[in-house]
């Protein structure tokens, strides 16, 4: 299992209320800001679609590349993020 980092850690912590998408593991200032330009402004709003695909980690990943060009760690840590969150609050 790899390890997560503090930004994970902090985000599963707690509820995500008006989180911003750039709080999400994996998702730093120059994807953040590609996910905002195309609606995705808010970490509750990329929950959404991760909902939307039932929680299936390829396809999520899938989005995430085709949506804002994130590699295969930054989509392996922002599912990962996602799911352990869900995990404790769904």
């Amino acid at each position: 299992m790899s390890s997560t980092s503090q930004k994970h850690k902090d985000f599963v912590a707690e509820p995500m209320g008006e989180k911003s998408v750039m709080a999400l593991a994996g998702i730093g200032e120059v994807l953040g800001r590609r996910l905002e330009e195309k609606g995705f402004d808010k970490a509750y709003v990329v929950l959404g679609q991760f909902l939307v695909l039932r929680k299936d980690e390829e396809l999520f990943r899938e989005w995430l590349k085709d949506t804002c060009g994130a590699n295969t760690k930054q989509q392996g840590d922002c599912y990962s993020c996602l799911r352990e969150w869900c995990d404790s609050f769904l």
